[in-house]
């Protein structure tokens, strides 16, 4: 089992950024591929990035390619999410992921243990 546990949101103004990290407690991480999601307030749940188990392939969402990156450090059990040129419509409370498999996936039901979630607010 591998527990997500977030951090690093917060309020930023547009055009700002925001790291956000996850830990994944329970076991190494480095067979699992990692996603990150996010439900603007009212909305459902949408994918935002997701990484291989190996760092080697990345999946971004169309609204976030280009402004974010995901990226993965196994030996720490983290994955970041560097989020730049914020937008008020990135405005959500960002959840991280993880599956038992090494390919990342966009779909919200591929994943098998999620965080409780970190809130960010993006101003305008």
């Amino acid at each position: 089992q591998v527990q997500p546990v977030e951090s690093g949101g917060g309020l930023v103004q547009a055009g700002g950024s925001l790291r956000l990290s996850c830990v994944a407690s329970g076991r190494t991480i480095g067979n699992y591929a990692m996603g990150w999601f996010r439900q603007p307030p009212g909305k459902g749940r949408e994918f935002v990035a997701a990484i291989s188990g190996s760092g080697e392939s990345t999946l971004y969402a169309d609204s976030v390619k280009d402004r974010f990156t995901i990226s993965r450090d196994n030996a720490e059990s983290t994955v970041y999410l560097q989020m730049n040129n914020l937008k008020p419509e990135d405005t959500a409370v960002y959840y991280c992921a993880s599956r038992i498999y090494s390919i990342a996936l966009q779909t919200a039901s591929g994943y098998d243990y999620w965080g409780q979630g970190t809130p960010v607010t993006v101003s305008s």
